[in-house]
């Protein structure tokens, strides 16, 4: 039953204050893959997440499978951990950076979980320390407890600019110890890459190379000359950044800075030249380590609805630049957790975090074979503006407000007359743009707790008339609303892909 929101009208006159959109009928998108929208897990957290092999975590399963309906999502288990974890190796001690141990219990969680969901598993494999036999040891492991059927693709290492000046580990007294001297580069790095990467099993993907720096962008096109095993570029990207970043700098997390349309669109637009060097190659891009704040996020701001407006244009500006495919970064704790996962005595429930919503609204926008089409309009930098054309012709559009304190009026005008018959409206919002709590996506919520990761309540959508052509469109404060229009015959015109 789908009731209408009374805080969504729709108007039959043409306000003057209204601002017009105007959607065409033409896209330069490339179709939204399936699996394009993915979680990337630190490997301590997965059976936290996972729950035991013979009693799978229902919670989590259902709230991956609400943002993938129908596919196989992609999982990628690394970051910081990539490089701290191992698999015991015959014959060599366990070097100081390692603090994680991949066991038979991991492995057979982490086995349920990707048989469950028919998931594809990006593996991170360490590299930091060094070694032939410590990475070929852990590969193979993998490559067997997880089952080589899910396993997409083996990342060698994590981030591997930061070796030589961020440490490895600690000594007794607080020193910190480099994985790399100080003047590691890039081509130092090839060098390791290829001599670690030849012990590893030749049958399974390389996926790579896992960095987060701009600088080692423009050496991409090398990268892969050399490694022809790789066969998914691999790149991560945080707009703010908590660690070593004053206050007064528009990266330091404030919920400002996270609203601000740079954040939004500059992750995607930092990758637009190495989209170019892999789709060349035949190679496709995911950016695989992707959330609001480095260094876990940021109290106050990953973990407020913000980060869930924040998400919903940051994964149409990536889809819009053409990259392959997005994993969203977490750990159990962490501020930018998009949901965390608890049991007790045997019962499953989880806290669905407001960045999720966004996720979700994401997910509905933009399934499956999608193409993003042209939108146009004049209006303030607060308001970001997209639209979908799914492959059996309906389209969609998504309306964000990110201003926190005014309301918008929009006029739309669909790219055919009759794609404003019928159309309706849903919203997502919450109290204010800093609240943890009172989410809701066209009314409905997963509330404070929740035992089956769906949404409840009634769903509410409101029935949007048309005025001088247009579809007239309320947007409150830090809100979106996601316009769904009813199948038809809308084709891409010639000479568009």
């Amino acid at each position: 039953m789908v009731l209408p929101d009374k805080d969504v009208t729709a108007q039959q006159a043409l306000p003057a204050s209204a601002i017009g959109v105007t959607v065409s009928r033409t896209t330069d998108s490339r179709p939204v893959p399936p699996g394009f929208l993915g979680l990337s897990i630190e490997y301590h957290s997965a059976p936290r997440y996972f729950g035991a092999p013979s009693d799978p975590d229902p919670v989590f399963l259902q709230l991956v499978r609400n943002l993938t309906p129908g596919q196989s999502p992609v999982i990628r288990f690394g970051g910081d951990t990539t490089d701290w974890t191992w698999v015991a190796t015959r014959g060599v001690p366990r070097p100081r950076g390692i603090r994680y141990t991949l066991g038979p219990d991991w492995m057979a969680s982490t086995n349920a979980a990707a048989r469950a969901l028919n998931a594809r598993i990006i593996a991170g494999v360490n590299f930091e320390a060094d070694n032939p036999q410590i990475a070929a040891t852990e590969s193979r492991a993998l490559a067997a407890g997880i089952g080589q059927p899910y396993l997409a693709g083996l990342e060698l290492g994590n981030e591997p600019e930061v070796y030589g000046s961020l440490g490895w580990y600690q000594t007794a007294n607080g020193t910190p110890v480099l994985g790399r001297p100080p003047s590691y580069g890039f081509d130092a790095y090839l060098a390791d890459y290829a001599r670690i990467s030849r012990a590893l099993p030749a049958n399974i993907p390389m996926v790579g190379p896992a960095s987060g720096a701009q600088h080692w962008l423009t050496s991409l096109g090398r990268y892969l000359a050399r490694n022809p095993r790789v066969r998914l570029v691999t790149l991560h990207r945080y707009p703010l950044h908590r660690c070593f970043t004053p206050r007064d700098s528009p990266t330091f997390p404030t919920i400002g800075n996270l609203l601000a349309p740079a954040a939004s669109s500059d992750p995607a637009t930092s990758l637009a030249a190495a989209v170019k060097t892999a789709h060349a190659r035949g190679i496709p891009l995911r950016a695989d380590e992707l959330n609001s704040v480095s260094c876990g996020g940021a109290l106050g701001v990953s973990d407020r609805f913000a980060a869930a407006l924040w998400v919903l244009d940051t994964l149409f500006n990536m889809a819009q630049t053409g990259v392959d495919g997005v994993n969203i970064h977490t750990f159990v704790n962490a501020f930018y957790e998009p949901f965390a996962i608890s049991e007790s005595h045997g019962q499953w429930s989880g806290e669905v975090r407001p960045m999720y919503y966004g996720l979700l609204m994401f997910a509905r926008a933009a399934p499956p074979g999608s193409r993003l089409l042209r939108v146009s309009y004049r209006g303030p930098t607060t308001l970001r503006i997209w639209a979908t054309r799914a492959p059996g012709g309906r389209v969609r559009m998504v309306l964000i407000n990110d201003s926190r304190r005014a309301s918008a009026t929009v006029a739309v005008r669909p790219p055919t007359p009759a794609a404003a018959d019928g159309a309706t409206g849903m919203v997502l919002r919450a109290p204010r743009a800093d609240a943890r709590s009172g989410v809701t996506l066209g009314g409905q919520t997963f509330g404070a707790s929740t035992s089956t990761g769906t949404l409840t309540g009634p769903a509410r959508s409101v029935a949007l008339h048309a005025a001088q052509g247009r579809l007239l469109v309320r947007l409150p404060p830090a809100s979106a609303t996601l316009v769904t229009t009813p199948a038809s015959d809308l084709a891409p015109p010639s000479g568009t892909r």
